[in-house]
């Protein structure tokens, strides 16, 4: 009996060693590891348990059980996979968190990128119809705050007519939707509509799935693309769409 606490003991100490470890890294608590060991060298972690995290506690998201994640990790790992470890270090991700309801401010939301901490946490639960799509939204925000220069929203907003307007902020309007626009009129989808780097990703995210569908008459549009695609090919000339 004795030698079993021993050993209970140990365990519970590498266990706690390892959550130590893991928050002094990204600054997440509640965190496992789920695979350390990829091509590109992403690591990835997931949530145990529930998660607040920011000054005012406002970023909160749920833990599930380690089946939920299995369930969702090749299509996870099928997508992220296509970013080379040279092109992940270039936009300065390493960090991938899993986790289950992610909300900003009561607000559900995809994912958060963390440029800072080399992290992008991203809800498993995320509607399954846009999740795939989600993911390299994510993930072009986070190459969007490592390379802003090369995005500048003043030469984006002047791609589109002339009087059209974005709102103040992605959370300042109704215009939440992010079905596929069938006639796209140089917007992909509503939630293109609410601010200059949303618009950037939503045509990231639907060039890295829906390459091949789309609208080649819309000038507007493609001359996002355009935009999209050389300033990509200014930070990894090698990046494949």
């Amino acid at each position: 009996m004795k030698i079993f606490k021993v050993i209970l003991i140990i365990l519970i100490s590498i266990s706690a060693a390892k959550s130590d470890a893991i928050y002094n890294l990204i600054k997440i608590p509640n965190l496992e590891i789920y695979q350390l060991k990829t091509l590109n060298k992403l690591k990835y972690f997931y949530a145990k348990k529930p998660f607040m995290l920011g000054i005012d506690k406002n970023i909160a998201c749920e833990g599930l059980d380690k089946e939920k994640y299995d369930q969702k990790y090749k299509m996870i790992s099928k997508n992220f996979n296509r970013y080379s470890k040279e092109f992940l270090k270039k936009i300065n991700l390493n960090y991938v968190v899993l986790c289950g309801n992610l909300s900003i401010s009561g607000i559900n939301t995809a994912g958060i990128p963390d440029n800072r901490m080399r992290t992008l946490i991203l809800d498993i639960n995320f509607n399954k119809k846009y999740f795939e799509r989600a993911i390299h939204h994510e993930v072009f925000h986070i190459i969007n705050d490592q390379h802003q220069n090369k995005f500048d929203e003043n030469k984006w907003k002047k791609l589109n007519k002339s009087n059209f307007k974005y709102s103040k902020c992605s959370t300042c309007t109704q215009k939440l939707d992010l079905d596929t626009y069938n006639k796209t009129e140089g917007f992909f989808s509503e939630y293109s509509k609410t601010t200059p780097s949303e618009d950037m990703a939503e045509v990231f995210s639907h060039l890295m799935i829906f390459k091949d569908k789309i609208n080649k008459d819309d000038h507007i549009l493609n001359e996002k693309i355009k935009f999209i695609k050389k300033n990509l090919l200014k930070i990894d000339n090698t990046f494949k769409f």
